[in-house]
This record gives structure tokens, C-alpha cells and sequence, in this order.
């Protein structure tokens, strides 16, 4: 006699409305996403990185050409005194508008270029086919609100140090009337806030890209202690590394024109203030401080963030030996440890091991690995340059 079964099933309408909140969720997690992305390329765009067609990068060079260059360019020369050697040297201003022109150039055009080629979500990889996975998605917004606090953080400090500046200069050097000094001042704000915001938003763009592939790295570890094929794990590795060269590629340039620009900036800075034989003050020199400050900024950020990706990298090597050694080490529990307890998997794990530790990597600028001991390198080397130019420069006679 067959004997009735007493579990029930729980009715339809009993689990509706958890599938419906499931699906409201992912759908509410999936419109917070777009709108971060939505809201990050609006910013872009208005700065002149969208150049999406050649209407827009037409536009795009000529405001720059415009508010980056031509007004600032205006400024030196109208407002120039000849009388006012002390509070205003021309040649000083010169060459700081060079420098800061360039590194702003150098950011629009390879960060124009990139998303030109691979639109916002494949250039930051959160695209459907680089990582746009649902337990990412909440990271993803707290990194892209990284990006506008990132640049919030280092961006009104130096206004707030240029403002005080171009403030004491219009007071002490006023040789037109009021409203024409002011006029004056408010143009040179908006010229120099343009122009820096864009050198800063590509360095910025460069920490966010390293910074969601970093949410990856982090997140590799967790996938270890799954009972999963290694063939996952591998196949997950490779998408990193392929992601990780893929960055490399696209920054190298970039990277190191702006190390470039901004070595030889600060060297003709030092060249000029420590060769000059007027006095040099906050006045007429505070400028150098400002762009050098700025510039050193966004080449940090660069550095700091490629070297962050490189040693997250490098990281998988110990992960993957400490789950190599509690699978061998242990191999009756190896299901809790990421690994099925079968003997062909216990095999391919040790070949998958050889493999991670055999493909390390890391950001890279042709083939060198960016991480501490080239950057201490790379600051040793700079320091070293800049004693030289202070001992040509800067004697002691006896007699």
C-alpha cells in the first residue's frame, strides 16, 4: 500500500513574489550601474574625451586649442608690465603654459583615442563580456564614485593654492582698473581649472581601469575555495592576464610621454628659478609650485595604480601555492578546499600551479614590470638629475 505523501508543496503564489523581488533587485542593481557609467561618460564628454566622430573631435581640440592654450596665451600678454618684473616674469609664465598644455594634450589624446576605439564599458572592461557579473556590480559603483572623489580630492586643493596665488599677484601687480583685473583673473581660473582637469581625469581614468581589475584579482581567491574543474581556474587566469596586457598596452604611451613631459617640466623649473638672478617670490614664481604640484600628482596616481595592479598579480602566485599545498597536503578534504577529490583533478593541479607561477606579470611598460623597485628607479634616477642641475647651477665662490 503506497503511503500518501504529507510534505506539501508550497503554492505558486507563495514564491511569485521572491522571484519578482530577485528580478526588481538585479534590475534596480543593473539601472545604479548604468547610471554611474551614464554619469562617468557624461563628465568625459563634456571635458572632450568622447570623440566619438569627427564632428566631436573637431569641437573637442578647438575648445581646447581655445580655453587650453589661445586664452591663457592672451592673458600673459595683455596683462604683461614691463615695470613689474618683480611680481610678473613673462618668461616663467611661458613655460609653465607649455607644460601644463602638454600634459593635458597627451591626457585627451590617448584617453580620446582609447574610447574612440572601444567605447566606455569595454575601455573601463564592465562591458557583458569583460566582467559585468551581478556580484561585481555594487563594486563597480563604489569604484566609478572613487573616480569623481579621486579627482574632488586633489583638484580643489590646487585651486584653492592657484586662486591664492592669481588673488596676491592681481593685488600687488593691478596696473589696469578693477574689473579688468578681475575679468583677468576669472578667465586665467577657467583656462587653468579646464587644462588640469583634464591632465588629472586621464590619470584618474587610468587608477579606475587598474581599480576594477583589481575587484577580479581580489575576488580569485574566493574562487579557489570553490569545488570547481581546474580548468576553470586557468581559464580564469588567462582572462586576467589577457585584461592585465590589454591595460599595459593601451597606457604604455601614455605613461610614458607623461613621465617624460613631466621630468622635463620640472627640470626647466629648476633651472629657471635656481638661474635667474632677480628674486624669485610666490609672486612671480608660485606658478612653478602650483604646476609642479599637479603634475607630480597625476604622475603618481599612474605610478601608485599600475603598481597596485602589478603586485595583485604577482599575489596569485602565493594563492595558488597555498591551494596547491592544501590540496596535496590534505587530499581527504580537498572538496572544502576548492578542488574535487577525484584523482584526475588532484593530478591537473599540480600542472595548473606550474602554470600560475610561470605567468606572473603585471602592468607593464614595454616588458618592464611597473612595481616598487622600478619606481624607486625611476625616483633614484630623478633625484640624482635634480642634484646635478642644482650643482651647475647653484655655486659658492671663495676667495
Amino acid at each position: 500500500m503506497a503511503v500518501p505523501n504529507t510534505q506539501t508543496e508550497p503554492p505558486a503564489s507563495a514564491q511569485t513574489p521572491l522571484i519578482i523581488l530577485d528580478s526588481n533587485q538585479q534590475e534596480l542593481n543593473d539601472t545604479q550601474l548604468n547610471h554611474s557609467l551614464h554619469r562617468l561618460e557624461t563628465f568625459i564628454r563634456i571635458f572632450g574625451f568622447c570623440q566619438y566622430s569627427a564632428l566631436s573631435a573637431t569641437l573637442s581640440w578647438l575648445v581646447f586649442l581655445l580655453l587650453g592654450v589661445a586664452l591663457p596665451l592672451s592673458i600673459i600678454e595683455l596683462s604683461y608690465c614691463s615695470d613689474c618684473e618683480k611680481y610678473q616674469i613673462k618668461n616663467f609664465e611661458l613655460e609653465i603654459l607649455i607644460s601644463e598644455s602638454l600634459v593635458a594634450a597627451i591626457s585627451l589624446l590617448f584617453i580620446s583615442h582609447n574610447l574612440r576605439k572601444y567605447g566606455v564599458r569595454k575601455f573601463l572592461f564592465v562591458d557583458r563580456h569583460h566582467g559585468h557579473m551581478t556580484q561585481f556590480r555594487e563594486e563597480y559603483i563604489q569604484k566609478i564614485n572613487g573616480f569623481f572623489r579621486l579627482l574632488a580630492v586633489w583638484l580643489l586643493p590646487c585651486f584653492l593654492l592657484k586662486t591664492v596665488r592669481d588673488v596676491i599677484r592681481m593685488v600687488y601687480a593691478h596696473n589696469d582698473s578693477w574689473w579688468q583685473s578681475v575679468a583677468t583673473l576669472f578667465a586665467s581660473l577657467v583656462s587653468w581649472t579646464y587644462s588640469t582637469t583634464i591632465f588629472l581625469s586621464g590619470s584618474a581614468l587610468f587608477n579606475l581601469v587598474c581599480n576594477l581589475q583589481i575587484i577580479h584579482f581580489e575576488n580569485y581567491g574566493k574562487l579557489l575555495e570553490r569545488d570547481l574543474d581546474v580548468s576553470v581556474y586557468i581559464e580564469e587566469h588567462i582572462r586576467l592576464k589577457h585584461n592585465l596586457s590589454k591595460i599595459s598596452h593601451r597606457f604604455r604611451i601614455y605613461l610614458v610621454l607623461e613621465l617624460l613631459v613631466v621630468t622635463a617640466s620640472q627640470f626647466v623649473a629648476l633651472l629657471e628659478t635656481t638661474g635667474n638672478p632677480d628674486i624669485i617670490n610666490f609672486i612671480n614664481g608660485g606658478d612653478f609650485a602650483v604646476s609642479s604640484i599637479v603634475e607630480l600628482v597625476g604622475l603618481i596616481i599612474c605610478l601608485h595604480s599600475a603598481a597596485k595592479i602589478s603586485y595583485r598579480s604577482l599575489s596569485l602566485a602565493a594563492i595558488s601555492s597555498r591551494w596547491h599545498a592544501l590540496v596535496t597536503c590534505n587530499p581527504n578534504d580537498v572538496s572544502q578546499r576548492g578542488i574535487s577529490s577525484n584523482g584526475g583533478n588532484l593530478e591537473a593541479a599540480i600542472p595548473a600551479v606550474m602554470y600560475m607561477q610561470s605567468n606572473l606579470g603585471g602592468a607593464t611598460i614595454y616588458g618592464w614590470t611597473i612595481d616598487r623597485p622600478l619606481i624607486n628607479t625611476v625616483f633614484f634616477l630623478e633625484f640624482s638629475l635634480v642634484l646635478f642641475v642644482l650643482g651647475k647651477t647653484i655655486t659658492f665662490t671663495t676667495k
